[in-house]
């Protein structure tokens, strides 16, 4: 953790709506004019798309059919880890970009399924922000979650996180069910080892809960809206959080524990303004009085 340059990590699975979070943080940025980098964690998988594939390939003919994108030894986190700790003690650091897709390749130059070249950062930036699978790792080789400044995971609830990861790989991708729903199951081992254990990292968790029948998400033909939806937020340290301003801000708000506040899933960007702005307030003015 370092007040001189602070860092911002969101954190959670492929589909759990962690790009919808960071463009509520850019909102933020824009209005209060601070100066950010942005990061994907996909830019730090160790292996392009073909290499993946290869790779894939080679384990299952070894018999392990759990290596997976979630994996810790799919991604480059001692090298994340470095970024995170450069940029702590120095403001600087470099970045690359993975390109998903057509309309980005036509943007950065490079083929789909490829990484772009390290580039380093631009100078004189407030903070740094990740978003990505793997922004809160504690593990026995690196310590991610002690070199952010604010740690938040988002984690919908698992049927509702598969059939957004469906529909959006379905629409977006080009995949068939059958075979977002393959990725899915060769995931869950490193979803509950790798991915679960960050939330206890995180200093706020955003958990999306519908409240319309998701029981076969497999077959579900629409996403539930965010009027059809609760969304529990909790806090790792509640002290300092002013509750009773929250709820008398957010109509139809209340807390389940201590630590726990529900609000109407419609409300969920109007609540990420209110709790956020003062806090990364805090983080850039603390930083320039050192």
């Amino acid at each position: 953790m370092s007040r001189l340059h602070p860092i911002i990590s969101v954190t959670g699975s492929s589909g759990a709506g962690t790009t919808t979070v960071k463009t509520t943080f850019d909102q933020i940025f824009r209005r209060e004019k601070i100066s950010t980098v942005s990061i994907e964690g996909d830019a730090f998988h160790r292996y392009d798309r073909a290499d993946m594939k290869s790779e894939l390939e080679a384990r299952q003919a070894a018999g392990d059919s759990t290596f997976s994108h979630f994996s810790y030894d799919a991604n480059e986190l001692e090298k994340l880890q470095d970024v995170f700790r450069t940029y702590g003690e120095t403001g600087t650091g470099e970045m690359r970009h993975y390109v998903h897709d057509e309309e980005e390749a036509e943007r950065y130059g490079v083929p789909p399924g490829h990484f772009t070249a390290w580039e380093p950062f631009e100078e004189a930036s407030d903070l740094l922000f990740y978003e990505g699978l793997h922004g809160a790792v504690v593990n026995d080789t690196v310590n991610l979650a002690e070199l952010a400044d604010l740690k938040i995971g988002v984690v919908p609830v698992i049927n509702l996180e598969w059939i957004q990861k469906i529909h959006r790989d379905s629409s977006r991708r080009g995949y068939t069910t059958e075979a977002v729903t393959d990725t899915i199951l060769r995931r869950m081992h490193a979803y509950v080892h790798c991915i679960c254990p960050q939330f206890s990292e995180t200093d706020i968790n955003f958990q999306r809960v519908p409240v319309v029948d998701t029981s076969d998400p497999f077959i579900a033909r629409w996403i539930p809206t965010a009027d059809e939806s609760l969304v529990v937020i909790r806090f790792k340290n509640p002290r300092g959080i002013d509750f009773p301003y929250l709820m008398s801000m957010i109509h139809d708000s209340w807390m389940t524990r201590a630590n726990s506040l529900v609000i109407p899933g419609g409300k969920i960007d109007l609540a990420m303004q209110l709790i956020f702005t003062p806090m990364i307030l805090r983080l850039v003015q603390e930083s320039k009085r050192k």
